[in-house]
């Protein structure tokens, strides 16, 4: 990671600040917190580990022992013992949906399905009274859970809603599952061609199923009434009440278009925006005004009092592996025919990404499988070789398959392979037949990516996995699933490094945000964003990490989330 030189100036002055008793430079202002009597990890070199941290006008004053806190003590001072508790920085999320989950909060929850039969009882379940007519929306299906993990078909959700369209997202976005009366609205027939970069499902008379891939759903989301403004706002600031609830502080929001960028700023002006959201511009799948625009507008960093940050895009290369969309250089194992999806035009990811290096933006481009991955890279090579930049800081998301004679690739383009971890977690009981297991030494590679000097930012893609970075945390050390299985971690020698699983969800998406002067550790000058566990997530059984509990979350040194 590159750091910032600091001359001997600074470094004195610094050093003068924390340390110099009173008498030398005068009593300094007093801090509004003082946080004591805990095992504080600060993601800092200099100082690991301490036991007391104190925090003035929203950031860190003192990090050290509770004596030189508590020099810092005034008359209005809030003085917080932690009982011996442990204090990490605030977990920051590489990648998630901000009001894709306030969306998940509000509708059907599918998630943890396990039959066709158990997703129709849940829509019914919750869509008993709904007005004629009226959409009923719900999110988090998963054939692979199923027992024959073959996609649904309409029939029973058409019989259980004959008069209202259903619209049902797959878990991780890239697919849809409907009813008839959604086809019907949308006007899907038998006729209807895949669109570039989509699959229809189809039965063997060509008649649509249900499921519609990648592209394919763009075909019935055009008819889905938009969200009015309200809901919007609703959805994201329920989100970030969801995320503090699981000690996150932050969120590298994976694509959102004008309406919800436009809501952030209004939060952030109102001043009810209490989580510092890095907000991905949607690039789309092809060239469009909109995108324009926005780059001509130009990056925009910590707006709000450092809440709110404008200056990436999100593009897409390809689906998803859980849908066979996901594009691989050789076909899928469990399906020959099939190479999976480019959703995009490779051309289109190069001359977005040469705009956004001409206007100091950041890419960040979805791609899932080895081609999809190659593609991206390949992109970008070309992209640089036209406008050399040298801390573009460009992202691929995901960064799920790759050939291993890409894998150096990375560090050698300055490209960050901003991954999740929770998705090994979820994907290895199927990978292995879904792309064969001579693939599945560059599936989830972490290690192998860490190994060239690279760093791996954390996030869980939410709503596609839980919130909880705590599992994103345990599946980076442990590589095994919430029971422990398989022993020994699913193929263990990717795994990172207590320490490196920290940073993967502190300071390493702070800096692939240009925010690791601001954000991701304890040290003096930065935010002062923590959070209070009850057990030490450093020194406990890997399998006690998935029931430590977040006591409180903390943003600029405000309580935005206390356990009940």
């Amino acid at each position: 990671m590159k750091r910032r030189k600091a001359t001997p100036i600074a470094i004195l002055a610094a050093i003068a600040t924390v340390t110099a008793p009173l008498g030398a430079q005068g009593a300094p202002p007093p801090a509004d917190l003082i946080v004591t009597n805990g095992r504080i990890y600060t993601v800092d070199d200099s100082r690991p580990v301490v036991s007391a941290i104190a925090v003035r006008a929203g950031r860190v004053a003192f990090a050290g022992d509770e004596r030189g806190a508590l020099v810092l003590r005034g008359p209005q001072t809030r003085v917080v013992d932690l009982g011996g508790r442990t204090v990490i920085p605030g977990m920051m999320d590489a990648h998630g949906h901000v009001e894709g989950l306030g969306e998940a909060l509000a509708t059907v929850d599918l998630v943890g399905s396990t039959s066709e039969d158990e997703v129709v009882a849940r829509v019914a379940a919750r869509g008993r009274g709904v007005p004629a007519g009226q959409w009923v929306v719900g999110r988090g299906w998963d054939q692979n859970r199923w027992g024959n993990t073959r996609f649904p078909t309409h029939e029973k959700l058409s019989a259980a809603f004959p008069e209202n369209p259903v619209i049902l997202t797959r878990v991780d976005g890239h697919a849809i599952f409907v009813n008839r009366k959604a086809m019907e609205l949308a006007r899907v027939t038998a006729s209807t061609r895949d669109p570039e970069g989509g699959h229809i499902e189809r039965d063997a008379a060509g008649n649509p199923t249900g499921v519609f891939v990648d592209n394919a759903a763009g075909l019935i989301r055009r008819v889905v009434p938009a969200l009015s403004r309200d809901e919007v706002r609703r959805n994201l600031l329920a989100a970030i009440a969801e995320m503090h609830r699981w000690g996150l502080t932050g969120v590298h929001d994976a694509g959102e278009g004008p309406d919800v960028l436009a809501e952030y700023e209004e939060l952030g002006k109102a001043g009810q925006l209490d989580a510092r959201i890095y907000a991905m511009i949607s690039g789309g799948r092809e060239p469009s005004p909109t995108l324009d625009r926005l780059i001509a507008a130009g990056p925009r960093s910590a707006l709000y009092n450092s809440t709110l940050w404008i200056r990436s895009i999100k593009l897409y290369s390809d689906g998803a592996l859980g849908s066979r969309g996901a594009a691989l250089l050789d076909p899928y194992t469990d399906d020959p025919g099939n190479t999976g999806l480019l959703v995009s035009d490779p051309k289109f990811i190069e001359s977005v990404a040469v705009k956004a290096l001409k206007a100091g933006f950041q890419v960040n481009t979805h791609a899932i499988g080895d081609r999809g991955n190659r593609v991206t890279l390949d992109a970008y090579e070309a992209a640089l070789k036209q406008v050399p930049v040298a801390d573009h800081r460009f992202r691929i998301e995901h960064a799920q398959i790759l050939n291993y004679a890409d894998v150096p690739r990375f560090a050698q383009l300055g490209v960050i392979p901003s991954m999740m971890s929770s998705h090994q977690t979820s994907d290895m009981y199927w990978a292995g037949a879904r792309i064969g297991v001579h693939r599945l030494p560059g599936a989830y590679a972490w290690r192998a990516l860490l190994n060239t000097g690279v760093v791996v930012p954390n996030g869980t893609d939410f709503p596609v996995e839980y919130v909880n970075p705590l599992i994103t945390f345990h599946a980076a050390i442990s590589r095994q699933d919430a029971n422990d299985w398989p022993p020994g971690g699913w193929y263990p020698e990717e795994a990172m490094t207590r320490d490196e699983a920290l940073r993967s969800v502190t300071l390493w998406p702070a800096y692939a945000a240009f925010q690791e002067e601001e954000l991701g550790s304890l040290s003096p000058g930065k935010w002062a964003d923590f959070v209070v566990l009850d057990q030490d997530i450093m020194r406990i059984p890997a399998p006690l990490v998935l029931k430590t509990r977040v006591l409180s979350t903390w943003v600029a040194g405000k309580s935005v989330y206390e356990a009940r």
